[in-house]
């Protein structure tokens, strides 16, 4: 399950563009656009249901996420959840977080110098 999130993250970092979003078979869309507004380079993204202790995987993998670009991240992890936790590394090391964010209604995650907001 986290490695079908990554590979399908790596995907969309890959292409670098919005693709139209299809909904989970619980008829709930959880895929989130990720911009990153910071003027750093985005070295690690996670999405972590609110009610799990540690961070998932880094969706990005190997890839990066540069200023000014986005990506379309898959946050469906299987389930009927629909609140997580997200969370970008910076290249300097800065993590900007938000909590409890309904991805099945928020469709986009931006990252910038002042912190991050959903929409």
């Amino acid at each position: 399950m986290r490695n079908t999130l990554r590979l399908v993250a790596g995907i969309a970092a890959a292409t670098a563009i919005a693709t139209p979003a299809s909904a989970a078979p619980d008829g709930k869309n959880r895929k989130v656009t990720v911009v990153n507004e910071s003027g750093q380079t985005l070295r690690e993204l996670y999405a972590s249901p609110t009610t799990a202790t540690t961070w998932e995987e880094d969706l990005l993998g190997t890839r990066i996420l540069v200023t000014g670009k986005s990506i379309v991240a898959n946050i469906d992890n299987g389930t009927t959840e629909c609140y997580y936790d997200l969370k970008a590394v910076l290249a300097n090391g800065k993590a900007v977080e938000q909590r409890k964010i309904n991805v099945c209604a928020s469709s986009k995650f931006v990252i910038s110098e002042s912190g991050a907001s959903t929409q």
